[in-house]
């Protein structure tokens, strides 16, 4: 139950005469039949009337509310009315008055009105405020008569409301219509210390009740952006844990940005599933128009500005939504450079969905780019640049500990998982997918399992690629580090270039024969067969890197007889003699060896040309 005060003015032409200098009171002795006669305030529409006997002889404007009141009980008590000039009226009431920019508005002039006549008052925390500001813009002084209401108002806010952690919150909520006097007053400041003071205890209560640390977190969470910045920052200096100052910063967040915890499950059906989710997106920085928008980008900001720079203090999920927010409100670079840092020292925690940052990259107009040159589903440049920080805080990391840090395995399936999503947007470069691939060191990847299957998702998704973009892909690939059921997927897969089929065959063949040599390592074989075994893998080892030499000549001709063709077809000559040709490079891809091999590995020559390649009958 909030606390309440009944103020209750009565007057008498003598009161004022115990013990006061009457050379120097400047007070006005309001007539008694002013008192007893102003009983009530009649409400109409737009005025309101002193109920009185005596004609009224001041007509008072505050917003659109007109008071028609008498002149002496006011500057009795009011020295900001008593210096004013004041102007006959055109009117039947005397003077005229217009209050501008008038605290708390009218409902709290008429409260001030029934103080001045002497009515009862209730002072209580949801008028408290804004009676000490508007006490303060009237000049109601002790100056002009003891126990005026600034008095009054300062009593009350000193010892009942800031004694009582929901009076205080209720006090500063209702600052926020008050600015910049309840600022000016310190009403705002020794509302926010005190809140900071109590939550800072330990086992802190309201009422009766007992409470965990953290518990303020709710209260607070219904301020204003920049009262509520205050109060941390009180709570911050009072040795309160980052881990609770953190849990209370997400808590506003998730009250006041409503978007939050929007996610992205990865890129299922493009064709319209793009333009609903950017629409979307947009139109929530549009939906409260210019002003709301800001309010969000000022909300946003304080968050990022107040977090705590320990890693402990918010979860990495956390800043990646407030990344996408600070995006899509288009906030300081700065800030979102920082976000951005902060998540790559906590890369090894997020997630796919996470990093699957939408594209919200506008015009000057404000409308969304649709060129598919410029504007893919995801934004692959932030997460690109979070890469760059982690592998700079990385290596930080070992040069002060002088080890490797734990969880780079973690970090190689993540972003090997997140290409394996951004691989199905048809606006993805292969450029682009070429360098974020690539933007991790080559011994972090230990299997290339999770690269494999990006690289077939993007080619899936871009089947006409060229022959020679479907090579740079497969460059990224290290086959040696396939697994071997990826071996055998590749092996038959047809979306892959020439070369790396030939390759992965003869893996595939050699981890199959080590697999059955590792199922068989309990069993007890001569020592022949042994040494036969590790003879024979080396070979294959040593073939293996043979045919890797023999493709890339192969690959080297392929391109001369291409080139040799261009020269042709733009003179339309010796058609024949190209197909001749490309008759026996087709042949030389699917050539079979004979089973007469000498022993030092040289094959046969061939006519057609200087060079070919063989390859094993079977490999067992």
């Amino acid at each position: 139950m909030q606390n309440s005060l009944q103020v209750t003015e009565p007057q008498s032409p003598g009161s004022d005469s115990d013990g006061i200098d009457q050379v120097h009171d400047q007070r006005i002795v309001i007539p008694t039949k002013f008192v007893s006669i102003a009983d009530s305030l009649e409400k109409k529409e737009h005025s309101r009337f002193i109920t009185s006997q005596i004609p009224t002889d001041l007509s008072i404007q505050v917003q659109e509310i007109t008071f028609n009141v008498h002149k002496y009980p006011l500057v009795s008590k009011c020295g900001y009315i008593g210096r004013l000039e004041l102007q006959p009226s055109i009117s039947n009431y005397g003077y005229d008055i217009k209050l501008e920019n008038f605290p708390g508005g009218s409902e709290t002039f008429e409260i001030i009105l029934e103080f001045c006549y002497g009515l009862s008052v209730d002072l209580n925390p949801n008028n408290i405020a804004s009676l000490r500001c508007a006490s303060e813009f009237l000049e109601m002084t002790e100056e002009f008569e003891d126990g005026n209401l600034i008095t009054k108002t300062e009593a009350f806010l000193t010892f009942v409301v800031l004694c009582s952690w929901k009076d205080t919150i209720t006090v500063l909520k209702s600052c926020e219509a008050l600015s910049p006097w309840a600022e000016n007053l310190q009403i705002v400041r020794r509302c926010c210390d005190s809140l900071a003071w109590k939550a800072s205890r330990k086992n802190s209560s309201t009422g009766d009740a007992v409470h965990e640390e953290g518990w303020w977190s709710d209260d607070i969470a219904i301020l204003r952006i920049d009262h509520f910045r205050r109060i941390i920052t009180a709570i911050r200096a009072k040795g309160i844990t980052p881990e609770i100052i953190g849990k209370c910063i997400m808590h506003y967040a998730e009250r006041w940005l409503p978007g939050l915890d929007m996610e992205i499950e990865g890129v299922r059906g493009y064709g319209h599933g793009k333009n609903e989710l950017q629409f979307s997106i947009y139109s929530q920085k549009e939906e409260g128009g210019i002003a709301h928008s800001k309010e969000q980008k000022a909300i946003i900001e304080s968050l990022i500005s107040m977090l705590p720079p320990q890693q402990e203090a918010v979860s990495c999920k956390f800043l990646l939504q407030m990344l996408k927010m600070a995006m899509v409100y288009s906030a300081t670079p700065a800030l979102i450079s920082e976000l951005e840092k902060r998540v790559g020292m906590m890369l090894e925690d997020a997630s796919v969905n996470d990093l699957l940052i939408p594209s919200y990259k506008t015009s000057d107009q404000g409308k969304l780019t649709n060129s598919p040159e410029q504007c893919t589903m995801h934004d692959i440049d932030v997460v690109q640049r979070i890469v760059e920080y982690f592998l700079m805080h990385e290596q930080q990391q070992q040069q002060q500990q002088q080890q490797q840090k734990f969880g780079k395995c973690n970090i190689s399936k993540l972003l090997d998982n997140y290409l394996a999503e951004i691989a199905r947007d048809p606006n993805l470069s292969v450029t682009k997918f070429q360098v974020f691939a690539e933007s991790l060191p080559e011994n972090v990847r230990t299997c290339h399992d999770g690269l494999y299957r990006a690289i077939d998702t993007y080619l899936k998704a871009n089947r006409s690629l060229s022959e020679h973009d479907r090579r740079r892909l497969c460059k990224i690939m290290n086959c040696e580090k396939l697994s071997l059921d990826a071996c055998m997927h590749a092996a038959q897969n047809d979306r892959l270039p020439l070369r790396t089929i030939v390759q992965v065959l003869l893996l595939e063949q050699l981890k199959m024969r080590e697999e059955m040599l590792d199922k068989n390592g309990n069993t007890s074989e001569p020592e022949g067969n042994q040494s036969s075994t590790i003879t024979e893998i080396k070979t294959m080892k040593a073939e293996l890197e043979n045919m890797k030499t023999k493709m890339e000549a192969l690959q080297s001709d392929y391109s001369e007889l291409q080139q040799e063709y261009g020269k042709l077809s733009n003179k339309h000559k010796n058609a024949s003699g190209w197909a001749s040709s490309w008759w026996k490079i087709r042949n030389s891809f699917h050539a079979k060896v004979d089973g007469n091999e000498t022993g030092d590995g040289q094959q046969r020559p061939n006519p057609a040309r200087k060079r070919s390649f063989k390859r094993r009958s079977s490999i067992s």
